[in-house]
């Protein structure tokens, strides 16, 4: 067996684009972070075999592919309620009573795919926006990980058929079946360019004081016309600044209700959120993640789901 010292200076380099290649494929960043842990055991307890026919990273690559693989024969894919049925335009519908045990999309934090390497940070964030990871729930596995592996991470064909245990034909066939289904599945939003760092700065500080301040007037202004609203476990979403504002307006806004902390998540601005409590704490109550368009929102991916927010190095709870 390597000793821990020697198999961790090999190893340890690749955790995070690793990391972000099992969350790509999986959608969760629970279940990628298990599934990097049994990566990195197998590939331990294996060391000893490694004949160096390949790169140390492309034999991590096809240990943590083939364990995904086999993780998603008895796991449901995770989507968005934005794949699940279409949106109203009516804040005035009954919201859908959401499942919070079903398995939906999780964020993942960009803070978990930092390296000191720049090719490691690229191979790690490239491709992990939240409408891609969404997308890609709806391909087969086999499917999903032959594309990632190809048009994220830019592996060659016949490295991809040797990771999979395939045939280059069988990748090629793949990868054309899965480009084909990210198309139907509609405009996959990961190469929308953020607006210049002041504006985004002073539009992210604009959100949070009207949010927090209860102030729908002062959202209005921050909302692109056509901007969307979901909320997992919820399956009800909403399209339209209106039905947006007014929704938030009658179920969500409060004065002083909400805290929210400032972070990145899937290469987007995000906020962890806290609610207020009745002995004055406030406590975890999920993540938003904002997409932006120019100097407006397009979309707000509310995820109600207070086990994220450790995910994100934060506490359960707050006194403020």
């Amino acid at each position: 067996m390597p000793s821990d010292a020697e198999f961790a200076a090999l190893a340890e380099p690749f955790r995070p684009e690793l990391l972000a290649h099992c969350y790509r494929i999986l959608g969760s960043i629970h279940d990628a972070e298990d599934l990097v842990q049994e990566t990195y055991l197998r590939a331990w307890r294996a060391f000893g075999r490694f004949e160096g026919r390949s790169s140390v990273r492309r034999w991590l690559y096809k240990i943590a592919t083939m364990a995904c693989l086999t993780a998603l024969e008895t796991r449901s894919r995770r989507p968005l309620p934005s794949g699940l049925g279409a949106p109203s335009d009516d804040h005035r519908v009954a919201a859908a009573a959401g499942e919070p045990s079903a398995p939906w999309l999780q964020p993942a934090p960009d803070a978990l795919f930092a390296a000191d390497d720049p090719a490691t940070i690229v191979a790690g964030r490239t491709g992990v926006r939240l409408a891609f990871i969404a997308a890609l729930q709806f391909l087969p596995a086999r499917q999903r990980a032959v594309l990632t592996l190809r048009d994220v991470l830019a592996f060659r064909t016949a490295e991809v058929a040797d990771m999979l245990d395939t045939t280059t034909a069988a990748v090629d066939s793949a990868l054309r079946r899965a480009r084909a289904h990210l198309a139907e599945a509609g405009p996959v939003q990961d190469d929308l360019a953020e607006p210049e760092e002041e504006t985004r700065r002073t539009l992210l500080d604009d959100y949070v004081d009207a949010f927090t301040r209860a102030d729908p007037d002062a959202l209005v202004n921050l909302l692109r016309a056509d901007v969307e609203l979901e909320m997992p476990p919820i399956p009800t979403w909403f399209t339209g600044r209106r039905a947006v504002v007014e929704f938030l307006a009658d179920r969500v806004l409060s004065r002083d209700l909400w805290w929210m902390v400032p972070t990145r998540a899937n290469d987007q601005p995000a906020f962890v959120i806290y609610k207020r409590a009745g002995d004055g704490r406030y406590e975890a109550y999920g993540v938003q993640v904002l997409t932006l368009i120019g100097a407006r929102i397009s979309r707000i991916t509310a995820f109600m789901d207070p086990s994220l927010v450790p995910t994100f190095g934060l506490a359960p709870a707050l006194a403020t």
